[in-house]
């Protein structure tokens, strides 16, 4: 890595209308709620506070509406792109959790114990992670020494990508909790790599202090 102190926040959209239903959006094109609006709006002011160089976000409607409320306060322009849309999950999207296990049951429970499945018959985890993280990486390469990206996508997508940059493997990327609507994860530039700083955080970044800073 050539710069050195860089930050990457992944940021998840705020809430939809198919979120408070738990129906499966995947790369379904849903847009946000009035509550999911006013969630985007508070969590950009927050996020302007870490002063990003640059916004990176899906190009599904929810993402682009939450992303445009940070390109408000900022400033910046917000760069858009397919691969980081949510994972394209086939028969599953558009149903219930409650529906996909009564149809799928198999399936989902083999997903939950980490196995590579191809949920609806969509795409596997690591190759949302194969179009996503290089996404994430070229727009982190342009950043300055201590620069800050803002990646704007979705739940699964940031999981996946999160789960990559650390070098971990897919088996265990499920061990990464959920982010909530609106949440974002923090991952920093160490001497060893990326290292993972904050995770489903709804407030600024506070300083290590400590013995394992």
């Amino acid at each position: 890595m050539s710069g050195r102190g860089r930050r990457i926040v992944l940021w998840r959209h705020g809430q939809t209308a198919w979120n408070i239903e738990r129906r499966f959006q995947g790369s379904l094109d849903i847009e946000l709620t009035d509550t999911g609006v006013a969630q985007a709006h508070r969590a950009a002011r927050l996020l302007a506070g870490l002063r990003p160089d640059a916004i990176i976000a899906s190009d599904l409607k929810r993402v682009m509406a939450t992303a445009a409320e940070l390109a408000t306060v900022t400033g910046l322009t917000v760069d858009h792109y397919a691969g980081l849309r949510e994972t394209y999950a086939g028969d599953w999207q558009g149903l219930t959790h409650e529906e996909i296990i009564e149809r799928f049951g198999e399936q989902y429970a083999a997903w939950k114990r980490g196995e590579p499945v191809r949920r609806g018959g969509g795409e596997l985890e690591s190759e949302v992670a194969d179009r996503a993280a290089p996404v994430v990486l070229e727009a982190t390469e342009k950043l300055p020494d201590g620069g800050t990206l803002v990646v704007v996508s979705h739940g699964g997508t940031i999981r996946t990508t999160i789960g990559r940059l650390l070098g971990l493997e897919p088996h265990t990327w499920e061990a990464l909790g959920g982010l909530s609507n609106c949440c974002w994860s923090v991952l920093g530039e160490g001497a060893r790599g990326w290292r993972l700083l904050e995770h489903n955080a709804g407030s600024l970044p506070e300083p290590v202090l400590g013995d394992d800073d």
